[in-house]
């Protein structure tokens, strides 16, 4: 069944959502401050709004894919954001990753104007995105993440209701923390092969299927070893969220030594001018001058 859906943000994971949804057979109105990446969308079907709310306004869900909490809370709260323009009862579904805490008080804002709201963070990439194989963790009550897995069936493979409003983004953070680390660990790895002669693009063939087997393995390994760096993710972005991972272990008292250095060295390559590039090339950090070793 069609669905007349509005995308709020439409930046490089927010396209991706979008062109799935269009191409999936949905209605879609699209509101991005940069008006080159609506009309991105516009070429591929969907219908451009002047506003947030104007997006909303005839939307049976709204779908926010921004980059900071502040700019969540603008879009959807702030003068004409979605919910001067929503209709009672809409769901808004935040894909954005953004911090637990102020989820849950967006999602009591939203409840105070009759609106639905369910926490939907992903991975994946734009990648997953476009051919419909996301990995989302929902955070909401139980009737509203069932609307939400409904919709967002199109672009995901795997939905998991986590909890109550928050808990999708604090999975999130659990899933950076992975990610970060083990980024960091592939792209070591690749630079010991390559020193040591290997031919570092057979090393995924070879361990597949055993326990250093992973996605990041397979994926990055190659790319790492190519330098291939096209943009699927941005470093910036990954240094977003595992100050958010600090911040909530500070909260929770737990101790993450491994995410704080992993953290610092994300740090250290967006002040070199790494920020906006992609993940990959975190490879950067590890293939620099080396002390020459002793035979």
């Amino acid at each position: 069944m069609k669905r007349q859906l509005a995308l709020i943000g439409a930046g490089a994971m927010g396209s991706a959502i979008g062109t799935r949804l269009l191409e999936t057979g949905n209605a879609l109105a699209v509101f991005d401050l940069d008006e080159a990446k609506v009309a991105a969308l516009v070429a591929k079907g969907a219908t451009a709004a002047k506003s947030a709310a104007a997006a909303a306004e005839t939307a049976d869900a709204v779908i926010t894919s921004l980059n900071a909490s502040r700019i969540v809370e603008i879009a959807v709260f702030g003068p004409q954001g979605v919910a001067d323009g929503a209709r009672p009862g809409t769901l808004i579904v935040d894909m954005s990753s953004i911090d637990p805490a102020t989820t849950r008080k967006l999602a009591d804002m939203a409840a105070e104007k009759g609106l639905a709201w369910v926490d939907s963070p992903l991975s994946g990439g734009a990648p997953k995105a476009l051919v419909g194989e996301l990995t989302l963790m929902l955070g909401g009550t139980e009737d509203d993440v069932v609307g939400a897995q409904t919709i967002l069936s199109d672009v995901a493979a795997n939905m998991t209701h986590m909890g109550g409003p928050g808990a999708g983004q604090t999975t999130k953070m659990i899933n950076q923390v992975l990610c970060g680390l083990g980024f960091l660990a592939v792209a070591e790895a690749t630079q010991l092969a390559l020193d040591a002669g290997v031919d570092a693009t057979k090393i995924p063939v070879a361990l597949k299927g055993g326990r250093a087997d992973s996605a990041l393995l397979q994926e990055y390994m190659p790319r790492f070893a190519t330098k291939d760096y096209r943009r699927t993710g941005r470093i910036d972005n990954m240094v977003k969220d595992l100050n958010m991972v600090n911040d909530l272990a500070r909260h929770t008292g737990t101790s993450m030594p491994m995410t704080a250095l992993c953290t610092e060295i994300h740090r250290m390559l967006t002040a070199a001018g790494l920020g906006g590039e992609d993940q990959a090339a975190v490879m950067e950090f590890f293939n620099g001058a080396k002390e020459e070793m002793p035979e």
